[in-house]
């Protein structure tokens, strides 16, 4: 049986991400529940963005291992299918760095898009956290197998999509009126109140319950439990969480997938932004968990992205013939940002009286 290199790569990519999320989790050490300092994941933070830039790098020195593009001929073929507004000189090796060099600039966009919507599910996993009474030193290993879990789900929501997009492509008009407005529902209701989670009445408690045997408490840090009087495998309580966690990632991802379809719809490359996020969105928990408070501003400045990223869909035809690339999209992105964190740090809070 032979590979091709693109066939290779998915494999050699998935064992290194593989590597790294078990040195993530511990897997190598003695105890893999530990509560996780502030210092140990600014490290992991630091490790995994490192990560996703090394891969920007990599792109565009090798971004045709993941089209296995041998010559012109599918070059043209992969371009016209992903990238058809894209403009390529004749020769072939001009051509090729051109299509690497455009194609990191999308996974760079994707990326950074999908790591700033990830802050809203920060929020999300701490409620969910304080509602299961879940203890710290647990929150780790759930995080790591409930993301892992998502990803696996995204995976499949993204190929789906790329081929609806594909066979019609006016569900990116869908998609960018649902962006806008999503964005301006954020905007506006910045003041809403959280909601409260009861564990026995979450959806996926009742689905996982009607079809597991849940045992009534948490053994340790242990998803399953072998009961040898009644000889039958239980989930544990954390099991459940770790279900909540996976499918609550999954619900954010209506907004995050199509986001990131305004930018390429290359089902790779939105696959790799989305993977490079996500996995570093477990140590960005524990890092900014802890400072959320800080960045009161940044709601709303995520708002103000969507609504940008789902005009850009509405209008790509016009913004395009204006010469309006992926480069400007990543800038408008960045400023965002940069204006949302610094009116944070910058504009004090007003005391309530």
């Amino acid at each position: 049986m032979t590979f091709s290199s693109e066939s290779i790569f998915f494999i050699g990519f998935a064992i290194f991400v593989g590597l790294v999320m078990a040195f993530d989790l511990g897997a190598f050490s003695k105890s893999t529940s530990h509560k996780v300092s502030f210092k140990e994941a600014g490290i992991w933070s630091a490790v995994w963005v490192s990560l996703a830039v090394g891969f920007f790098f990599f792109l565009r020195q090798y971004g045709y291992l993941i089209h296995d593009i041998s010559d012109a001929s599918h070059l043209e073929t992969i371009k016209a299918q992903y990238y058809e507004k894209m403009k390529l000189p004749s020769d072939f090796g001009s051509a090729l760095k051109v299509f690497q060099n455009s194609m990191a600039i999308d996974y760079l966009t994707g990326y950074l898009t999908e790591y700033s919507l990830s802050v809203d599910n920060i929020f999300v996993f701490i409620l969910i956290f304080n509602s299961f009474g879940v203890r710290e030193k647990f929150y780790k290993k759930v995080l790591v197998w409930g993301i892992l879990g998502s990803i696996v789900l995204r995976f499949i929501f993204i190929f789906i999509g790329a081929a609806l997009i594909q066979e019609f492509e006016w569900i990116l008009y869908f998609f960018g009126g649902f962006l806008v407005y999503t964005g301006l529902k954020i905007f506006f209701n910045k003041e809403e109140e959280e909601e409260n989670i009861e564990p026995a009445k979450h959806p996926i408690v009742k689905l996982a319950s009607k079809v597991f045997n849940v045992y009534k408490r948490n053994v340790t840090d242990n998803f399953l439990i072998y009961h040898k009087g009644l000889k039958k495998w239980y989930i544990t309580p954390l099991f459940l969480v770790m279900l909540v966690i996976a499918g609550t990632d999954v619900v954010f991802a209506v907004d995050s997938i199509p986001a990131i379809f305004s930018i390429t719809k290359d089902p790779y490359i939105v696959f790799f932004s989305n993977v490079f996020a996500i996995m570093g969105l477990r140590s960005m928990f524990f890092f900014l968990s802890s400072i959320m408070g800080l960045f009161r501003y940044l709601p709303m400045g995520l708002g103000v992205l969507l609504t940008f990223i789902g005009a850009k869909m509405l209008l790509e035809h016009k913004l395009a013939a204006m010469g309006f690339t992926n480069s400007y999209s990543l800038l408008v992105i960045v400023g965002i940002l940069a204006v949302s964190i610094g009116a944070s740090i910058l504009i004090p809070e007003k005391k309530a009286e």
